[in-house]
Parts: structure tokens; sequence; C-alpha cells
């Protein structure tokens, strides 16, 4: 069982058992949190729900392992010939936490019609006229010229 899940503004595929690094949340460590911003929940390969946006009564509970910050990174501008150089770094800010539920209770979701339909990639069928068009140039417009009066 799989589910991907809205966590600070960023998707993450997650399972039972899961210990991913999250941007910073204000929480104490060893504290437990859900997030009900469940997109996509995968039972089996056959019981897939898809969210609209998100499937009502679906949650995943993480609890918060620690506090961290990331590797450095080193931002260099430099301007030629100008004496122009700087040097920043930069250190973000994250929080480990362990998935330890999926919760699948409720759930309107997208019927199983429209996920077989995703998965086929059914094409979609074009405008007559954009068929007519295609590989034609539009014909150049006639311009009329002015009679100057003297």
């Amino acid at each position: 069982m799989f589910a991907v899940v809205d966590i600070a503004g960023f998707q993450e595929k997650v399972s039972e058992g899961d210990k991913l690094q999250v941007p910073t949340l204000k929480a104490e460590e060893g504290k437990s949190l859900s997030f009900d911003k469940v997109l996509l929940l995968a039972k089996s390969e056959s019981d897939i729900k898809i969210g609209t946006p998100f499937i009502s009564g679906a949650a995943v509970e993480v609890k918060v392992l620690c506090h961290g910050r990331g590797d450095k990174i080193r931002v260099f501008k430099m301007r030629r010939r100008k004496r122009y150089r700087r040097t920043q770094g930069h250190r973000q800010g994250f929080t480990e936490v362990e998935v330890t539920k999926i919760k699948a209770t409720g759930g309107s979701a997208a019927p199983v019609a429209v996920v077989e339909a995703v998965e086929k990639k059914a094409p979609v069928a074009k405008p007559a006229s954009a068929k007519a068009t295609v590989g034609k140039k539009p014909a150049p417009k006639k311009v009329e010229k002015k009679e100057t009066e003297k």
C-alpha cells in the first residue's frame, strides 16, 4: 500500500515505515502529525483511488524524528573584468519524519474507469477543421492601394 500526499507544498510518495526529509515543520520531536491532503491511494495494483483533488477521509500519520539542516550549498557570483565576486552559503532546514500509518477510510475519488483511461492514454479526437489546415500555408492577404489626391 502506498499513497501520494501533499506535505508543505511538495508531493511525496509514501508507504508505511518510510523515513523522509520534508521542509521544516513546526512540531516537537516525538510528536505525531496527520496529513489529510492525500492525492492518490493504492491498496493494490487493481484498487487505486485518485482524488479530485484530494481523497476525503484518507490521511497519512507521521512521527517527527528530528530537525536538522542539509548540506551547505555555495552560491558564487562573478562579473569578469569588474572586480566583482560574491560567495554566499546556504543550508536548507528540514524535518525528518517516519510514516506510521496510512488511513484509507471513506473515499470520494475518481472512478476506476477514469484510472483505466489514464493508464491506456486513449488518443484524443481532433476537430475536423484542424485536419484540413495541417501542412497548408494561409493565403496571402490582398492589400488595396489608396489613390492620393493632388
